[in-house]
């Protein structure tokens, strides 16, 4: 299904040369920028939370990340 949205000439005309120099269709190019905004939306939530954490909070997750580090990984096989 395919379907038109609304954008000025010179916001389809750079988007179109922007999806042609990366060999890409129109389509495939806006969805490329949906994804990279999904994962840089992904990015904002994730430096949130770590702004949020407490000392405690990164105390804990670095005495655990100290404890993985140590561990053998003799049964991963």
């Amino acid at each position: 299904m395919t379907t038109t949205i609304k954008v000025s000439d010179e916001l389809r005309d750079r988007l179109k040369e922007q999806a042609a120099r990366d060999g890409l269709t129109l389509g495939a190019h806006l969805a490329h920028l949906a994804d990279a905004e999904d994962r840089r939306w992904r990015l904002h939530l994730l430096k949130s939370a770590i702004d949020a954490s407490t000392s405690d909070d990164a105390g804990s997750y670095s005495a655990e990340t100290e404890d993985w580090e140590r561990t053998e990984l003799t049964d991963a096989s």
